[in-house]
């Protein structure tokens, strides 16, 4: 992969499903049966994984990849993180959707219209969406990605605009 291509997080292999080769997974699909749609699935490491059966079961699905044989081999990637390049889903969005993966980079602009830093990640660690922003000359700082927080988000012209209060920046205390 070039420097210049995103990679974009389509699931996250959990535990083996069975003594086949079979896994749990977690999808970041707005279908998760169509995981397998995306065409092949790369590894961080390189690796490629391939759709060859996909079921639904509780809140994950059940995949089969060619490339797993045994539930030995299934317990091997357990915690593997599955992306395609960003060139591979479709660019027809509406003017109020995108990937996060198109955040990534974008400046972050306050109120005010000043730039006060970069959108470093987009986190969810159960609780929602939180985007991760680097501030200019400092340290990283979570935002809920709510409308209250973040009100604008213009992918085109390079930037998300964030409210201080709503994005919880602003100190009552000391007033900073």
């Amino acid at each position: 992969m070039t420097q210049d291509e995103k990679s974009v997080q389509m699931a996250v292999i959990g535990a083996p499903h069975g003594v086949k080769g079979e896994v749990r997974v977690k999808t970041f699909t707005g279908d998760p049966l169509a995981l397998g749609d995306y065409g092949p699935l790369r590894a961080a490491d390189g690796r490629i994984f391939t759709v060859a059966a996909i079921r639904p079961a509780k809140t994950v699905v059940v995949v089969r990849f060619k490339e797993i044989a045994s539930r030995e081999a299934a317990e091997a990637v357990t915690g593997t993180e599955l992306f395609i390049d960003r060139s591979a889903l479709p660019d027809d969005l509406d003017d109020d959707e995108f990937y996060h993966a198109d955040l990534i980079g974008l400046a972050v602009r306050d109120e005010t219209g000043s730039s006060i830093g970069k959108v470093a990640a987009i986190q969810n660690f159960g609780g929602g969406d939180i985007v991760e922003v680097a501030l200019a000359g400092r340290r990283t700082v979570m935002i809920p990605f709510t409308l209250a927080a973040i009100p604008e988000i213009s992918v085109r012209d390079g930037f998300i605009r964030i409210d201080s209060a709503g994005a919880g920046l602003v100190d009552g205390d000391d007033g900073e």
